[in-house]
């Protein structure tokens, strides 16, 4: 089953990207008290992921916290260091920080998952973007097969 707006989060452990490396993190902790935007990408140095999902939200996160939002969020199919390096060579500084769901935990738990193993690039997380407080959904929109519109950087600016 699909989270839908209205839900809470599932609690499981997502890996935050850090300058001394991979740092274990509660979906719950992470969530709790604070109304954030979470996009997903299927992976990080994707072409549609690098060239205007990652780079839309870093060019709109003061707008994007300026509507109330404490943090954005980046989860992708990947591990930490990944993550970490995606993050360095898109200069995302602390605009956005970036999770990894490298063993799909998080996006198993919300039904997100996006099946690309016939592209041999296995199971991802699907291209979404959530708005959540205080770990309930309150906007969601997920993409179809191959579009980038609903999930982006404008699209939630709008949402909020």
């Amino acid at each position: 089953m699909t989270i839908a707006v209205g839900s809470s989060l599932p609690d499981v452990t997502l890996h935050r990207a850090t300058a001394d490396g991979p740092e274990a993190v509660q979906s719950k902790d992470l969530f709790a008290g604070r109304k954030v935007v979470l996009f997903a990408v299927p992976g990080a140095f994707t072409p549609t992921c690098s060239i205007k999902h990652l780079p839309g939200f870093v060019g709109k996160a003061d707008e994007i916290k300026a509507k109330g939002v404490d943090e954005i969020f980046c989860l992708a199919s990947n591990d930490a260091f990944v993550m970490q390096a995606w993050a360095k060579s898109e200069n995302v500084g602390d605009s956005v920080t970036m999770l990894a769901d490298g063993s799909l935990n998080f996006t198993s738990a919300t039904g997100l998952e996006l099946d690309l193993r016939e592209r041999g690039l296995g199971m991802r997380a699907n291209r979404y973007v959530m708005v959540v407080d205080d770990n309930k959904v309150t906007h969601l929109a997920v993409e179809g097969p191959g579009e980038f519109d609903v999930s982006s950087a404008e699209a939630v600016l709008k949402a909020l």
